[in-house]
């Protein structure tokens, strides 16, 4: 898809009543600093439209990107090591909760995993809180290009196999820098509007 037009349409915060979009929505959780902006901003095409931090936990309210006035991309809090209070993480998850619970155009979720690492418990309990909504995540395999080619079918197997993810669950390795995996990600939105089209 050419991305002609991007608008952060709406910011929501833990009290916020969350928008009743007409759109289908496509929303991207993960652990905090796993690269979800960086994401966001190559499928937009955009340099630094979704703000990226250093500092883990900076995303601490559900953003609505407007894509073409065809599709929203929607940005969930990070989870995980940032440096907040118990309280507000709780917050957090009731958050990520209400929209997953609330939301009736949400058709793609992706799960962000470092491809360098084994997923932590966080992205065990997200991914099967997911399924539990009745989603089936497609994971994402961030920072690709920190490895060697040689080794992406070895990582992400690991990563299939402690997240125990569901036979046929896509594994993307991407790379914010090179862009590798960014048409394949494409490729699930484009043929996911289709679907959401003929259901409406």
């Amino acid at each position: 898809m050419v991305v002609k037009s991007v608008n952060l349409e709406t910011v929501c915060g833990i009290t916020s009543k969350l928008p009743d979009n007409k759109l289908m929505e496509v929303a991207f959780a993960g652990k905090s600093n796993v690269g979800k902006s960086s994401l966001i901003n190559a499928l937009m095409n955009r340099k630094s439209y979704a703000r990226t931090s250093q500092q883990p936990g900076k995303t601490q309210t559900i953003n609505f990107y407007n894509i073409n006035e065809e599709l929203y991309f929607v940005d969930l809090p990070g989870y995980g090591y940032a440096k907040v209070s118990k309280e507000t993480k709780e917050k957090w998850g009731k958050m990520i909760d209400r929209y997953l619970k609330g939301s009736k155009v949400l058709r793609i979720l992706f799960l962000l995993v470092d491809i360098r690492h084994e997923p932590g418990q966080n992205d065990v309990d997200m991914y099967h809180w997911c399924l539990e909504y009745g989603f089936n995540p497609i994971v994402i395999a961030t920072k690709s290009d920190k490895i060697s080619r040689g080794q992406l079918m070895k990582h992400t197997s690991i990563i299939r196999k402690k997240l125990n993810c569901i036979e046929g669950t896509p594994i993307i390795p991407f790379s914010a820098l090179n862009k590798s995996g960014r048409d394949e990600i494409w490729e699930y939105i484009e043929a996911s509007m289709e679907y959401f089209r003929e259901e409406g």
